[in-house]
């Protein structure tokens, strides 16, 4: 052992656990944006299951149906997924070939926009839902609940699980950037 603790040849991140916690909340994350890739795949291949628990102008444009809707819910597909790649890339090994800069600034910025996102729309619906708050207009209070508790609360957890999986990442390749003299 060294002053600081870890067993020679270790870095403090590796003795800190912090590896083991990013590899598995990057794997979690990913598991999560594919579920809800999957889910915006089925709708958009024309499925209707549970459209009328997201509400509004979403559900009122699905079932008027047409290409625009299909469009729209296949290019949440696809953001799901790359998000889902994203968490991957963190953990596997061609996720090297992504330059560490642009991977730890793209898997923050996306854990930061899935927190605020969920965690405003969570807080927000609750607010209303709990009585705190009275809008102006009608609130469909099942899909509000719906939203709490499933489908911004899916945001929400993805962007949790994110970011320890990039605090992972960022500890885990700290030293080989250094020794590479890159960033």
């Amino acid at each position: 052992m060294t002053r600081t603790g870890t067993a020679k040849g270790r870095s403090a991140a590796a003795g800190s656990g912090w590896p083991a916690v990013g590899t598995v909340t990057a794997y979690t994350a990913a598991i999560v944006a594919f579920g809800y890739a999957l889910m915006s795949l089925y709708w958009a291949l024309g499925g209707d299951a549970l459209v009328s628990t997201v509400g509004g102008y979403v559900e009122q444009f699905t079932r008027r149906g047409g290409a625009l809707p299909v469009l729209i819910a296949l290019a949440a597909t696809l953001a799901k997924v790359v998000g889902g790649l994203l968490a991957l890339a963190l953990v596997r090994p061609w996720g090297r070939m992504v330059p560490r800069g642009w991977l730890l600034s793209s898997s923050a910025g996306a854990s930061a926009l899935l927190v605020v996102y969920g965690g405003l729309t969570v807080l927000l619906g609750a607010l209303v839902l709990s009585g705190v708050i009275h809008p102006a207009g009608s609130v469909d209070r099942t899909a509000l609940r719906w939203h709490v508790g499933v489908w911004d609360l899916w945001f929400l957890v993805w962007g949790i699980l994110l970011a320890p999986a990039t605090v992972g990442y960022w500890r885990r390749t700290a030293t080989r950037a250094r020794r590479d003299g890159t960033s």
